[in-house]
């Protein structure tokens, strides 16, 4: 049997329609806008210096793509696209439709998230589902997954230190997209000497506690979960004991 989803209240859906939709995007975002044939994509938007400004999922619906983003960032990427849109023929709308997602047996509609098996799926209707709470943070923290405004951070993160790639967020063959050359350059050219980890926890820290490494800073640890956590970490101060305030931390 299918299983109930769990209403995601802190997502907006926009309707993106027109028939320049899809070659618009893809001169903007991380993805390949082809790829949405088989599913969701999940992307971001780019500063031109190559710095994360927002992730979302696009999802096809019949003659239109779905934007699916958190409403924290739900304006600042709207006003982002409206400044590209030029004079390509493309709307953008609010849609009435709602997120939910779920894990075990998917409804009818329901697509999968594709970052990662574990997040299961996604699904847009009209009315969201109503299942008990999951406990997301604990399927994060297990897989390294990172989340809008926690572990990804406007004007500052990276989306390769973010690990992107592991989570089917970029295409490096699509083409052009703002901020593409920072990102190729980061992927071909050097070795990533910061990034995000899934770490032990020995006590608790505050969600984004410096990590200090023979008392240098060495990172930040952020969400946790039964005894693990996502840190973002110098690699070269990894080794050795790791402290966040009163918190122990070790590489698995």
């Amino acid at each position: 049997m299918p299983t109930p989803g769990e209403a995601a209240a802190d997502r907006k859906v926009f309707e993106i329609t027109g028939k320049d939709r899809e070659s618009f995007l893809q001169g903007l975002v991380t993805n390949d806008l082809g790829q949405l044939k088989a599913g969701i994509v999940y992307a971001a938007i780019l500063s031109p210096q190559g710095k994360y400004l927002a992730d979302f999922f696009l999802v096809p619906d019949g003659e239109e793509i779905l934007l699916d983003v958190h409403e924290s960032l739900a304006e600042g990427l709207l006003r982002r696209l409206a400044m590209y849109r030029l004079r390509a023929e493309v709307r953008i709308a609010p849609a009435p439709v709602q997120v939910s997602r779920g894990l075990g047996p998917a409804p009818g509609g329901a697509l999968a998230d594709p970052r990662h098996p574990a997040l299961g799926w996604r699904l847009y209707a009209a009315e969201p589902g109503g299942a008990p709470a999951i406990d997301w943070d604990t399927i994060r923290v297990e897989h390294c997954i990172p989340e809008t405004g926690i572990e990804l951070i406007p004007d500052e993160s990276y989306i390769l230190e973010a690990g992107f790639e592991r989570l089917h967020g970029v295409d490096f063959r699509k083409g052009c997209y703002v901020g593409q050359e920072v990102t190729a350059r980061m992927k071909h050219k050097t070795e990533l000497r910061k990034g995000l980890v899934t770490v032990a926890v020995e006590g608790t820290a505050p969600v984004g506690a410096e990590i200090l490494s023979e008392g240098r800073p060495a990172g930040t640890l952020f969400t946790q979960a039964r005894g693990k956590g996502i840190a973002f970490l110098r690699f070269d101060r990894a080794a050795g004991e790791l402290r966040a305030g009163e918190a122990r931390i070790r590489m698995p």
